[in-house]
C-alpha cells in the first residue's frame, strides 16, 4: 500500500500547495482519522524547519518532536484538533486547532499550557471490577469515576516523559449541556466557537442538532452533535485563539 497520495486530492484542511509537487505524505493509521495532518507534512509545509523527508526523519529520530507528551518517531502520524506539539530545542509549543475556514493551524502557546490537553470523551465502558473507562477521541483510554459522560470534554495532564510522571490526571471537566461553550470541528461552521442554547433531539437515525450563539456577535448557527467539542463552561470564556 502506498505511503503517499496526490497533492490534488489531499484534504483541504491541510492547507498545503497543490501543484508544487505531485505527491505528499499520507496519514498513517493512529489516533485520528485519515484527514489528520501528518507530522512530516506539518514540519515541512507549516513550520518550515525541515526541507525534505530526509530532514524530517532525522529530526524525529533525535526525539526532537513531542506530541501529547511523548516523542514522535513516525512522520506519518496524524495531528488532529487540540493535539499539543512541543519542540524543546527551540523552546516552542503549539496547539493544533481549526481556523474559521476549517484549516488545521498551529497556535503557539506558553510552556505551561503545553502540559495539559483538552480531550473529548467519545464513549465510556465498564471493565473488569466494575471500573469505568473513558475512551477519548484521540485514541487514549483512562480510568475515572461515573461523573463523566460521552460528548463531555475533560482536561488531562500530559506528563513530561519521565518515570513516575503525572500523566492523564483529570484536572477540569466541561459537560455537554445547554449554556456551556463549544467549538465546531466539522461542517461549514468549522472553527467557530459559541454557547449552546438548544439541543434538538430526534427520534430517528438523523443526527441530533445543536444550536449555538456567538455571544460576541449575536450570530446563531447550527450543527450536528458529532461536530461539537466542548471547550468551556457557562460564564467562562475558553482559552482559544482562532484565526479569521
Amino acid at each position: 500500500m502506498s505511503n503517499h497520495l496526490k497533492r490534488l486530492v489531499a484534504p483541504g484542511s491541510w492547507h498545503i500547495p497543490k501543484k508544487v509537487q505531485k505527491f505528499v505524505m499520507k496519514t498513517a493509521p493512529g489516533p485520528h482519522n485519515a484527514g489528520a495532518l501528518p507530522v512530516g507534512v506539518w514540519l515541512r509545509e507549516h513550520i518550515g524547519i525541515a526541507q525534505n523527508a530526509s530532514e524530517v526523519r532525522k529530526i524525529l529520530h533525535q526525539r526532537d518532536i513531542i506530541v501529547n507528551g511523548r516523542p514522535c518517531r513516525n512522520p506519518q502520524i496524524g495531528l488532529g484538533v487540540f493535539d499539543i506539539v512541543s519542540i524543546p530545542k527551540l523552546g516552542k509549543h503549539y496547539r493544533i486547532q481549526l481556523d474559521k475556514r476549517g484549516n488545521l493551524i498551529a497556535i503557539e502557546i506558553p510552556a505551561e499550557s503545553a502540559t495539559t490537553r483538552l480531550c473529548k470523551i467519545q464513549n465510556k465502558t465498564t471493565i473488569r471490577g466494575g471500573r469505568v473507562q473513558l475512551n477519548l477521541a484521540f485514541g487514549a483510554n483512562i480510568l475515572a469515576d461515573n461523573t463523566y459522560k460521552a460528548k463531555d470534554s475533560i482536561v488531562v495532564t500530559l506528563g513530561d516523559g519521565t518515570a513516575g510522571e503525572d500523566r492523564f490526571r483529570i484536572i477540569d471537566h466541561f459537560p455537554f449541556k445547554e449554556g456551556n461553550v463549544a467549538t465546531i470541528v466539522g461542517g461549514k461552521h468549522s472553527g467557530k466557537v459559541g454557547r449552546i442554547i438548544e439541543v434538538v433531539r430526534t427520534a430517528s437515525s438523523v443526527p441530533n442538532r445543536v444550536i449555538l450563539v456567538d455571544d460576541s456577535t449575536n450570530e446563531r448557527f447550527e450543527t450536528i452533535e458529532e461536530y461539537i467539542f466542548m471547550v468551556g463552561r457557562s460564564g467562562i470564556a475558553p482559552e482559544l485563539e482562532v484565526s479569521a
